[in-house]
């Protein structure tokens, strides 16, 4: 069985530490299964990017995750920048979140399986993930499956 190809988007790496977040637990147990390579895990230089802008300790600590968990980084390309132009052009992400459509159009381009996301507001929600997984197909993609932890960790 082929092991699934994941993308962890910024809010997953801010949730690991938020102690206080509902999805704490279930992002914790989350990059354990990564550890157990139930999951190919994969993040970008869009969310690198997003965590350098954060304040230490938590920037070193968010990063430090990249390497503890064997996470590919994938790379900014025109062609993922267009399609992210798409669902923007196509009022599915806000012009202000961009970055939010960076992230989807790089799992898209690099042919992943799921995006994880805790970003309820832009990312994960129904609009997008019908909207951007029809774009997909027009532009002759494969849909890409946005969830959160919650939705598919294992239950101990």
């Amino acid at each position: 069985m082929r092991v699934a190809k994941i993308y962890l988007e910024t809010t997953l790496f801010n949730h690991f530490f938020d102690v206080e977040r509902e999805a704490h637990a279930a992002t914790v147990k989350l990059f354990k299964e990564i550890k157990a390579k139930k999951y190919e895990a994969y993040t970008s230089l869009y969310v690198t990017d997003e965590i350098v802008k954060s304040t230490e300790p938590k920037r070193s600590k968010m990063l430090s995750l990249i390497t503890e968990y064997d996470m590919q980084v994938l790379s900014f390309s025109d062609e993922i920048r267009a399609l992210a132009d798409i669902y923007v052009n196509e009022n599915i992400i806000p012009v202000k979140y961009r970055y939010d459509g960076l992230h989807i159009a790089c799992a898209t381009v690099n042919d992943l399986d799921y995006i994880f996301s805790l970003n309820f507001k832009h990312i994960n929600k129904v609009k997008t993930k019908t909207m951007t997984s029809a774009i997909n197909i027009r532009e002759g993609y494969r849909p890409v499956i946005i969830a959160s932890p919650l939705e598919v960790v294992d239950d101990e």
